[in-house]
């Protein structure tokens, strides 16, 4: 059986995923705007995994046997001026995400919750994955800057994810 106080806070991370997916989305949308539409499918890949990571959650509360509660998601609209400005967004978000699968890991720990420890474990491995992703391509981008022709092959490069 899960705890209220676990079964709580991972309710919240599950509102913290759908939130993700919706933000790569809208940076998604953001891409076609741009007409930079392996950057598009990039960060359309990033929504799917932020929803597969919220389902995780969902998973794991209903195995426990606890309630799962979903919550309102704020709307994600970020003002990009560049895929540049984007993908450090996207880095900015995913540190954020980190720090908050470090506070439930610790959090499991204090509540001597081994199951959620474990569960979360493979969160704090993905995040690491998650992070240097988005990194990457923020180097990329700072190395061939933001009016050169080579973000088209990075955007040919970046659309080959997943494939």
């Amino acid at each position: 059986m899960i705890s209220k106080t676990i079964e709580q806070a991972l309710n919240t991370q599950i509102q913290s995923e759908f939130f993700a997916a919706q933000l790569y989305l809208s940076m998604a949308g953001y891409c076609y705007s741009q007409n930079l539409k392996g950057f598009a499918s990039w960060m359309k890949l990033q929504a799917s995994e932020e929803r597969e990571h919220a389902m995780k959650f969902f998973d794991h509360i209903v195995d426990r046997g606890g309630n799962v509660e979903l919550h309102a998601i704020d709307a994600a609209t970020p003002k990009l001026k560049s895929p540049l400005d984007m993908m450090r967004a996207a880095l900015a978000h995913e540190k954020k995400v980190t720090g908050q699968i470090h506070k439930l890991y610790n959090l499991a720990v204090k509540e001597k919750d081994y199951a959620a420890q474990v569960m979360l474990q493979w969160f704090v491995t993905e995040q690491i994955e998650e992070e240097a992703q988005a990194e990457e391509v923020v180097k990329k981008l700072e190395l061939i800057g933001e009016k050169s022709s080579a973000i088209l092959y990075l955007d040919k490069e970046l659309g080959k994810r997943g494939s």
